[in-house]
């Protein structure tokens, strides 16, 4: 910090301190800005003064951090930062244009020096991202009264279309909102369907809440469950033995095709479902270690169609 620094400017670097370095005692603080430890508790009362949240903890241990408040404290970025995260809006949100998306983005870049912030407008608008088919960005709202719901434990209402088109009202217990390969989620305990269900977030037309509390599950990995979810219910059921242990197996399959289950320390068995044999076929190609396919048909002949095809691409 430069000596002849004014106090507006040490309070901000007081600020970035503190969301850097969640804990920081006193004396650091001081000593980052080039002053007492008098004055930086000074800095502190002014952030304070301002509406920003600064919280302490007494002790050997203690130290400021910013806390939560009712409003957001502010951001301070650096430039590499604000860069950086205007670029990866850029490339997973294509409609960064227009909406609450597009006004953060244009917040952030009024936010940059000049020379950067004129390097991000020119990217911005000569962008032209291919878009993701399987992308289905639901509506911001919806989707913030469904997390709100899962964090305060909150029976919802949902007014859903199916993927055949016709509207249908659940009433769930919300779990967990997950995003999936551009798709977002709703993990839930559905009370009308009295079994475990994962609803498209994009295909829900309301979300209204109900005075109804629950305990959700012990140790619910949202992710795991969600992808096991996925995994059942389709057309062909699969069952497929694996020369390898299952824990070398999970890490070359996704999860989404099945349970793998241990039979010896050398080998696994795959049991899933799918609607699409050639793909699962596929999939199992990047298995390092040798499978056969001890049922279902249909995979059975997908397996063989590809296993013809690439020997073909190895000929001469």
């Amino acid at each position: 910090m430069k000596s002849d620094a004014g106090p507006a400017a040490r309070a901000l670097l007081a600020l970035e301190l503190l969301q850097n370095q969640p804990g920081i005692r006193a004396d650091a603080l001081a000593d980052r800005l080039g002053v007492s430890e008098r004055a930086a508790r000074r800095y502190v009362g002014i952030l304070r003064e301002a509406g920003i949240p600064v919280e302490s903890t007494r002790g050997p241990y203690g130290g400021y951090r910013v806390g939560r408040g009712l409003r957001p404290p502010p951001l301070v970025f650096t430039a590499d930062e604000a860069l950086g995260l205007v670029m990866a809006v850029l490339d997973g949100h294509h409609d960064a244009g227009d909406g609450p998306v597009g006004a953060a983005l244009g917040k952030i870049v009024r936010a940059l020096p000049a020379p950067v912030a004129a390097q991000v407008e020119a990217v911005r608008r000569t962008t032209a991202p291919a878009p993701d088919r399987a992308a289905a960005r639901p509506d911001p709202h919806l989707t913030t009264a469904l997390v709100q719901a899962c964090s305060r434990h909150q029976r919802v209402r949902l007014a859903y279309r199916t993927g055949g088109g016709a509207a249908r009202e659940f009433e769930v217990d919300p779990w967990a909102v997950v995003v999936r390969h551009g798709r977002w989620y709703l993990l839930c305990w559905s009370h009308t369907a009295s079994a475990r269900r994962a609803y498209r977030v994009d295909r829900m037309a309301a979300v209204a809440a109900l005075p109804a509390t629950f305990d959700p599950p012990a140790g619910l990995d949202p992710v795991a469950v969600l992808e096991e979810h996925l995994a059942v219910g389709w057309d062909y059921e699969v069952d497929v033995l694996i020369h390898a242990p299952a824990a070398l197996a999970a890490r070359c399959l996704p999860r989404a095709l099945g349970l793998l289950t241990d039979l010896s320390p050398q080998s696994c068995r795959l049991t899933g479902t799918t609607s699409n044999p050639a793909w699962y076929a596929e999939q199992l190609a990047v298995l390092p270690a040798p499978f056969r396919v001890a049922g279902c048909p249909e995979l059975r002949a997908a397996v063989r169609e590809l296993a013809e095809r690439l020997l073909a691409a190895s000929e001469a």
